[in-house]
C-alpha cells in the first residue's frame, strides 16, 4: 500500500500487543475478505500491528473496522486528522431538509467513522487525550447541529417556527449548550452528551404563547432522532437532566424562566455545571448572550469559599461506600470505578472547578473550560501548587486513556473495572503494560496521588477546642451566660473583660449580627471559635481588636462566605486579628469592606513577583456592560489596596515596593477603564476621525510613590486630525472640542464614582493648565503652547513627575515628548532655583506641619527631598537630559551620578526620602492624623519595625526615633539650602 509521505507513520511498538492472538487473526482474515486495497492493507506491517490492537482486544472495534474498513485505511494512508475530516464531510455538503430516515442514516456513518478514526488514532498513539475528546467533541457538535437544522426546518414546514431555509438555526430562537464533557471538548468514547436546551418564545414562533409546545417537540425529536438504534447502530444517547430544575421543567426552557431560576434558585453543582457550558447548535449567538447573561450566577464577585463544602457534599454522597469501607480502606483493583471511585477522574475535576468557582470571579484567566486547561491556570496563577496540579494531570489523562479502552471493549458506558483476572489483564494489555503487576502499580500510584491532594484540599476540619486543651469548645459556644469556666479560660487567654467578650460571643451565637443569622453562620463560627479566640488574645489589646472584628461582623450581610473563608484560611484570621488590633484605620476599612478580606487571600496566594492587580483589564473586558465594569474595578481596587496597606503594616513590604504596587494598581484601572469608557461614549457620539484621549499621571501616581489614601494627581489630554470637524457614527456629532470636553468628565467619574464597593481613587486636577477652572480635558497642542509661553516653574517642577498612564501609544509618546521638550527648555537655571526656594518659603508660613508626625511639610521633610530633585533636575537637564526620571529616588541618584549632587548627599537625600515615605505610610494606616507625639502601643510596634532596616542603630523606642528623625531632616534641610537656596 502506497503511505503519504506526510501522515504520521503507524508505528507498531507504539501499539499493544493482541490480548487475544486469535481473534486478531480473525480480523485480519475478515479484513482480507472485503477487496485488494483490503488486503494489501491486512498484508503490510502496520496492517497487522493495527489491526492487532484493534481486533485484540475490541470486538466492537473489531466489527466496526470490518464495517468502515475504507476510513481505517484513510487513515493510514493519509493521518488521521484528514481522514477525520473526510468523515463528517458529508454533514458540511448534505440538505439538511432531507427526509428523516436519510437524515439518520448519514448521522449514524458519520458517527462510525469518526468513532473508529478517532479510535485508531488513540490507541496507536497519533494523537494526544486531548485530540482524541476534541475530536469526539467535534463529531457530537456537528452531527448535533445538523440534526438541529433538520428539525428546525421541520418545525418551519409544519408551521409552528419561521425559519430561514439557508440557515435555519439563525434567529430560530433554539438554543442547545453542550454541558458536562461536550461543553469541555472533552468527550469519552463512548459517552452520553449532555444537553441543556432552551428558547426564546420571541424569536421564531407564530405565537410566543404556544412556543414552549413546538420547542419541547423539537428536543424529543432530538433525543429520538440521536438516540435510535438500528442496523447501522446509533449517533449519541443523550441526557438533558442539566437543564434548570429538571423535575419540573419540559425538556426545553424559556431564556426568561432559565435566567430566573438561575439568579433565584441556581445551586453552586450547578454553577460548577455551567463552567463547561457552551453552545453547540441552534442560534449560537443567542446562546452566548444567554451565557452572559448568567455569567454573574457562576462567577461570584467575591472569593466562594463557601461552595467548598457545598460542592464537596455531593461529592461525599457519591462516596458512600466510603464509609461502609473505612477511610483507610485500601482500594480494590478489580471493579474499582476510575470515574467516581476513590483518587478517579471526579476528585481530579471537582479541585479543579471548584478552585475555578473560589477564584474564577476576580481573574477570567481561571475560567478554562478543560480539566488540563483549568489545572494549568490554577497553577500559573499559584492558587494550586504546581507538583499537585501536575499530579493531577498525568493522572487525568492516565484514567481517561482507561476510561477510553474500557469504554472500546464494547461500546458501552463503563468506568468500571473488569471483575476478573482476565478481564483486567485485558485491559492492562490494551494500555500498552506488559504485565498486569506493571498496569496494576501505575493505576494504584496515580490514584494515591490524586487521593492525597483531594483530600489535603477538602477534608480538613478545625479542632473544636483550644490549644491545650484548656477548654471544650461547648463551655463557650452554648451560650451559657455565666459559666465560670469560660469566663477563667478567657481571663486566662489575656482578655482584660472576659463578662463582656462573653456577652459578645453569645450575641453572634445568638444571630443578633445578620452574618450569624443562618444555622450554618453559627455551625462554622462553632467550629472556628477556638481558632478565633487564639488569634484575638495575641493581640497587645485583644479586648479591643474583638470588639473591632464585632463591627465588621455586624456590617456583613451574610457569613457564610466570611467565615468559610477563615475556616479554609486559618492564616488569614490570624492577619485579620493582627490588622484588627494595630491599625484602625484598615479596621474602619474592613468593616465598610468586607470584599477586601478577598485581596489579602489572594494576595497570600499569588506566586512570586505576581500581581493581582493584572487581571484587572480582563475583569473589565469580562463586563457585560459599562456599570458592571466600574464595579469590578472598584472591587478589585478595594481588595488590593487593602491587601497592599496591610502588607505594608506587617512589613512585608517595603515604602518602595508598596508604592510601585499602588500605582501599578492605579495605572491598571485607568487604562483598563478608558476604552470601555470611551467606547460607551462613543456609541453615543460617534468618533472624532484621529481623535483620542490620554491621562497622564503628575505626583506620587507619576513617580509611582503612592502613600496609603493617596488622591491622584491627573491631566486628561486629546488630539485629532487637524481637519477633523465633528464626530462621526454616532446618534449625535459633536464639535472634537467639545466631544473631549465631554467625554473627559466621564473618564474622571468612572475614577472618582462611589459604588457598592466604594470608590476607586479621589482625583486632583488642579495641574493642568487652568487649574480647577476650564475644560476638564486639554488639547495637546494647548499643552504645549502653554509651556513654552506661559507656565510658571512649580508647572514645570511638577512636569518632572509626570507619565501617559492611559491612552493609545501614539499618542502616549507624542505626550512623552512634550513633557520632555518643557522640562528641557532654555533658561536660566538660577531662575528655577530662586523660584522654588521662594516658593517652600512661603509654604512654610500658609501650611506648617500638622503634629509631631507630618514629616512631609515638616522642615527637612518629604516636601524638601522631593523640591531638591525637581528643581535641580530644571536647573541642570537643559545641559545633562540623563539625570531625568519621574521617581524622587531615581532622580537623586542620577543626579549623583551625573555631578549634579555629590553621591553622599545624594545617597543621605534618597534614605530621607525613603524614610519620610515609610513613617507617613505608617502613620496613615495606624493612627492617621494626630498632634500627640505618643503613639498607641501597636502603632509604635509597627512602626519601629518598619524604620528599624531605614536607620543605624535601630530605634529602641519613639524618643529614640524622633531624635534620628530631627538628625535626618536636619541633613536634608542643609542640603537644600546649599543646593537650592537659603529658606531663612
Amino acid at each position: 500500500m502506497i503511505m503519504s509521505q506526510t501522515a504520521p507513520r503507524i508505528a507498531s511498538d507504539h501499539l499493544p500487543r493482541p490480548f487475544d492472538p486469535e481473534a486478531a487473526e480473525r480480523l485480519v482474515e475478515r479484513f482480507s475478505e472485503r477487496d485488494a486495497a483490503a488486503r494489501a492493507f491486512a498484508a503490510s506491517a502496520e496492517g497487522v500491528a493495527l489491526l492487532g490492537a484493534l481486533g485484540g482486544h475490541s470486538s466492537y472495534l473489531a466489527d466496526l473496522a470490518v464495517r468502515e474498513a475504507p476510513a481505517l485505511m484513510r487513515l493510514a494512508e493519509r493521518g488521521p486528522d484528514e481522514a477525520f475530516a473526510l468523515s463528517l464531510d458529508p454533514l458540511s455538503r448534505a440538505d439538511p431538509g432531507a427526509a428523516r430516515e436519510a437524515v439518520g442514516v448519514l448521522l449514524r456513518q458519520a458517527k462510525r467513522q469518526a468513532a473508529l478514526i478517532a479510535a485508531a488514532a488513540d490507541i496507536a498513539g497519533l494523537w494526544t487525550l486531548d485530540q482524541v475528546t476534541g475530536a469526539l467533541s467535534a463529531v457530537a457538535e456537528q452531527t448535533i447541529d445538523f440534526a438541529c437544522n433538520h428539525l428546525l426546518l421541520a418545525a418551519a414546514a409544519r408551521g409552528e417556527l419561521r425559519i430561514a431555509a439557508k440557515s435555519p438555526a439563525v434567529g430560530s430562537g433554539l438554543i442547545l449548550l453542550g454541558m458536562g464533557k461536550l461543553g469541555g471538548r472533552e468527550l469519552n468514547y463512548s459517552s452520553d452528551v449532555d444537553l441543556m436546551v432552551l428558547y426564546d418564545p420571541e424569536a421564531a414562533a407564530y405565537h410566543s404563547d404556544r412556543a414552549g409546545a413546538s420547542y419541547v417537540r423539537l428536543a424529543r425529536d432530538l433525543v429520538r432522532l440521536l438516540e435510535e438504534r438500528t442496523a447501522e447502530g446509533y449517533v449519541f444517547r443523550t441526557d438533558l437532566r442539566l437543564r434548570p430544575d429538571p423535575a419540573a421543567t419540559p425538556l426545553a426552557v424559556s431564556l426568561g424562566a432559565a435566567i430566573t431560576y438561575y439568579e433565584s434558585m441556581g445551586q453552586n453543582w450547578e454553577r460548577a455545571a455551567m463552567i463547561k457550558a457552551r453552545p453547540v447548535a441552534g442560534d449560537r449567538a443567542l446562546g452566548e448572550h444567554f451565557l452572559r447573561e448568567i455569567r454573574p450566577f457562576v462567577w461570584r464577585r467575591h472569593l466562594d469559599f463557601a461552595a467548598v463544602a457545598d460542592i464537596h457534599s455531593i461529592k461525599r454522597q457519591i462516596h458512600a461506600h466510603k464509609a461502609a469501607k473505612g477511610a483507610g480502606a485500601t482500594i480494590a483493583l478489580a471493579g474499582h470505578d476510575v470515574k467516581l471511585g476513590r483518587g478517579g477522574i471526579r476528585e481530579i475535576e471537582f479541585t479543579a472547578q471548584v478552585l475555578q468557582l473560589i477564584w474564577g470571579g476576580r481573574d477570567p484567566g481561571l475560567r478554562d473550560p478543560t480539566t488540563l486547561g483549568a489545572l494549568a491556570a490554577l497553577a500559573g496563577a499559584g492558587r494550586i501548587d504546581r507538583r499537585a496540579a501536575a499530579d493531577l494531570a498525568d493522572a487525568y489523562v492516565f484514567l481517561r486513556n482507561l476510561e477510553h479502552r474500557l469504554q472500546m471493549v464494547a461500546d458501552r458506558q463503563t468506568h468500571r473495572l473488569p471483575e476478573d483476572e482476565p478481564g483486567l489483564a485485558r485491559i492492562a494489555s490494551f494500555m500498552g503494560f506488559a504485565s498486569l503487576p506493571e498496569f496494576s502499580a501505575a493505576f494504584f500510584g496515580h490514584l494515591e496521588r490524586v487521593e492525597r491532594h483531594y483530600g489535603n484540599f477538602f477534608e480538613t476540619a478545625p479542632a473544636l477546642s483550644l490549644p491545650g486543651g484548656e477548654v471544650q469548645g461547648d463551655l463557650v459556644f452554648t451560650g451559657v451566660e455565666d459559666d465560670p469556666g469560660t469566663a477563667a479560660t478567657l481571663k486566662r487567654m489575656g482578655f482584660a473583660d472576659p463578662a463582656s467578650i462573653a456577652a459578645l460571643i453569645r450575641a453572634w451565637h445568638h444571630g443578633r449580627p445578620r452574618a450569624t443569622r443562618s444555622a450554618r453562620a453559627r455551625e462554622l463560627l462553632t467550629e472556628l471559635m477556638p481558632a478565633l479566640l487564639t488569634a484575638f488574645a495575641r493581640q497587645s489589646n485583644p479586648d479591643q481588636a474583638l470588639v473591632r472584628f464585632d463591627r465588621v461582623l455586624s456590617r456583613l450581610p451574610a457569613g457564610v462566605q466570611v467565615l468559610s473563608l477563615f475556616r479554609r484560611n486559618p492564616a488569614l484570621l490570624e492577619r485579620v486579628a493582627s490588622l484588627l488590633g494595630a491599625a484602625p484605620q484598615l479596621a474602619d476599612h474592613l468593616a465598610h469592606n468586607a470584599a477586601a478580606l478577598d485581596g489579602l487571600l489572594a494576595g497570600s496566594l499569588s506566586p512570586a513577583g505576581a500581581d493581582p492587580s493584572a487581571v484587572l483589564p480582563a475583569l473589565v473586558k469580562d463586563a457585560r456592560h459599562l456599570e458592571e465594569a466600574l464595579e469590578a474595578a472598584r472591587r478589585l481596587a478595594t481588595e488590593r489596596k487593602f491587601e497592599i496597606d496591610a502588607a505594608a503594616l506587617e512589613g512585608q513590604l517595603d515604602a518602595d515596593t508598596a508604592g510601585e504596587l499602588r500605582a501599578d494598581l492605579a495605572d491598571s484601572a485607568i487604562s483598563a477603564l478608558l476604552p470601555r469608557v470611551a467606547a460607551d461614549f462613543a456609541e453615543r457620539y460617534g468618533r472624532v476621525p484621529g481623535g483620542a484621549l490620554a491621562v497622564v499621571a503628575f505626583g506620587k501616581l507619576g513617580g509611582r510613590e503612592m502613600l496609603p489614601g493617596s488622591d491622584l494627581d491627573l491631566v486628561l489630554l486629546y488630539d485629532h486630525d487637524e481637519d477633523a470637524s465633528e464626530s462621526i457614527g454616532g446618534r449625535k456629532a459633536l464639535a472634537p472640542s467639545e466631544y473631549f470636553i465631554r467625554l473627559a468628565p466621564q473618564v474622571v467619574g468612572a475614577i472618582t464614582a462611589p459604588g457598592a464597593e466604594g470608590r476607586l481613587w479621589e482625583v486632583d486636577m488642579r495641574l493642568r493648565p487652568s487649574g480647577n477652572k476650564g475644560p476638564v480635558a486639554i488639547r495637546l497642542a494647548a499643552l504645549e503652547q502653554y509651556h513654552q509661553d506661559n507656565a510658571w516653574t512649580w508647572e514645570r517642577m511638577a512636569l518632572t513627575r509626570a507619565r501617559p498612564v492611559a491612552g493609545p501609544p501614539a499618542l502616549k509618546r507624542r505626550i512623552n515628548e512634550v513633557l520632555r521638550t518643557a522640562i528641557l527648555k532654555p533658561g536660566a537655571a538660577e531662575v528655577a532655583l530662586a523660584d522654588a526656594t521662594a516658593m517652600r518659603i512661603r509654604m512654610l508660613k500658609e501650611l506648617p506641619p500638622e503634629g509631631p508626625w507630618d514629616v512631609k511639610a515638616m522642615p527637612g521633610g518629604l516636601i524638601e527631598v522631593e523640591f531638591i530633585a525637581q528643581a535641580l533636575q530644571l536647573a541642570h537637564a537643559p545641559r545633562e537630559p540623563r539625570i531625568l526620571a519621574t521617581t524622587t529616588r531615581t532622580a537623586l541618584a542620577r543626579l549623583g551620578q551625573y555631578g549634579v549632587l555629590p553621591p553622599d548627599e545624594a545617597s543621605a537625600l534618597i534614605a530621607a526620602d525613603r524614610l519620610w515615605r515609610t513613617v507617613i505610610g505608617l502613620v496613615r494606616l495606624t493612627i492617621g492624623k494626630s498632634r500627640d507625639a505618643a503613639l498607641p502601643a501597636p502603632a509604635e510596634a509597627a512602626l519601629l519595625r518598619a524604620v528599624a532596616p531605614l536607620l543605624d542603630p535601630p530605634p529602641v523606642d519613639l524618643p529614640a526615633l524622633r531624635a534620628q528623625m530631627q538628625a535626618v531632616a536636619a541633613t536634608v534641610r542643609t542640603i537644600f539650602e546649599r543646593r537650592v537656596g537659603v529658606l531663612g
